[in-house]
């Protein structure tokens, strides 16, 4: 009896970078309401992707880390290489949606996994910081795309790797960096592990996390044999911490077995550098670039106000928050996400080639609700209006 609680309490520490005092409740709320599940939406095959060319990259530690790029078929000339960082607990796969229309629509891409996380090797929990996410990545795209335009998309860890890339190698940035897509990220500058339950329990979570998920690293085969007993649970959990709107088992199944093929050793090696998370100088390197912050309203891990600080922090931003949707926006609204970075990829080309002076636009928001799964739902709902901010951004 003690090991299943224990890994229940693993299940909702790993899963939302916290502990089991909010995992219990949260499986309390669901079972009352029925939980969120819904059908018909993907079948299991759509997060199915061939992978492209495989390679390894050895980072300054020598730590492997595994990368995957795909060719576009007819390459254009001048056309930006897409790298993608994933998130905390997640892996490369983890953009398998946005991979396939971008790759449809002729882009060069690169994605990886970070390290300890996925295919790549393992790190040294000494080695488990946001600095050396920054100088992993900053490796990769040495040896995968070391010359021309770069667009570069970060989710949650993804996100602030890609600002602690920025902030240790801005001659990068400027010199080769066209536009900057930060999904569902945060800045820091306070606790992130927190939940939404408030700095209190936060700050006890993200004192109590690191150990509790390390000592239950020591017992990860017994807890991996045990989790078909507890996949009901599991799955209230995902679906409560990564989506806010009714998504089909595949994509909960799909999003859980990314999170728990993470060992709990390494959720607790990151948490400390996840908790004192400080990025905040290094978005002054994107000042001039083109960057779109994207959230989903409903997003427990890195709430709105973590974008919203960062847009405020790059002038010209563009800050799109996607109704009903939660922390993995990618595979909870596909279709407006790829909109978007589409969207991106082609503004940074156009402010390149046309001498555009980022900065000086006016910061927008925009508040999107997505109408194709409103479509296929029946729903006669009407999408919210794009909400300019009146005040224009700073200039240079």
């Amino acid at each position: 009896m003690a090991t299943a609680r224990q890994t229940l309490t693993g299940l909702g520490i790993g899963l939302a970078a916290a502990g089991a005092a909010a995992a219990v409740g949260v499986v309390a709320e669901r079972a009352t309401r029925g939980g969120q599940l819904e059908t018909g939406t993907l079948p299991s095959s759509a997060y199915d992707y061939p992978a492209g060319r495989e390679a390894v990259v050895i980072a300054d530690d020598g730590v492997p880390l595994h990368v995957e790029v795909d060719e576009p078929e007819q390459a254009a000339a001048g056309r930006p290489t897409i790298v993608f960082s994933h998130g905390y607990c997640l892996n490369l796969r983890s953009w398998v949606l946005q991979r396939r229309a971008l790759a449809r629509a002729g882009y060069r891409l690169v994605l990886w996994d970070q390290r300890s996380h996925g295919r790549s090797g393992h790190s040294g929990a000494e080695h488990c910081t946001i600095d050396q996410l920054g100088r992993d990545l900053r490796r990769v795209i040495a040896e995968h795309a070391p010359d021309g335009p770069l667009i570069l998309v970060g989710h949650s860890m993804g996100g602030m790797t890609t600002m602690s890339l920025a902030g240790q190698f801005p001659e990068l940035v400027t010199e080769r960096v066209v536009a900057v897509g930060l999904v569902a990220t945060s800045a820091g500058g306070s606790a992130m592990v927190s939940l939404g339950f408030g700095p209190m329990i936060g700050g006890l979570i993200g004192r109590v996390g690191p150990g509790l998920l390390s000592r239950l690293g020591r017992f990860q085969h017994r807890l991996d044999a045990v989790r078909k007993v507890g996949r009901g649970v599991e799955d209230v959990l995902v679906a409560r911490y990564s989506f806010d709107s009714p998504m089909s088992p595949e994509a909960v199944r799909f999003v859980g077995d990314l999170i728990f093929q993470t060992p709990f050793s390494v959720m607790g090696d990151f948490l400390p550098a996840l908790d004192s998370l400080d990025e905040r100088a290094a978005l002054s390197h994107f000042k001039g670039i083109d960057c779109l912050v994207l959230n989903g309203l409903g997003d427990l891990l890195t709430p709105p106000e973590h974008s919203a600080e960062i847009v405020r922090l790059i002038p010209g931003a563009e800050h799109v928050v996607i109704k009903d949707a939660g922390h993995v926006v990618m595979l909870e609204h596909p279709e407006v996400v790829n909109e978007q970075l589409l969207d991106l990829a082609l503004r940074g080309q156009r402010a390149v080639s046309d001498h555009l002076a980022v900065s000086r636009k006016p910061r927008v928001k925009r508040v999107l609700t997505d109408l194709t799964r409103m479509r296929r739902k029946g729903s006669t709902a009407k999408p919210a209006k794009s909400a300019p901010i009146p005040r224009p951004a700073s200039r240079d």
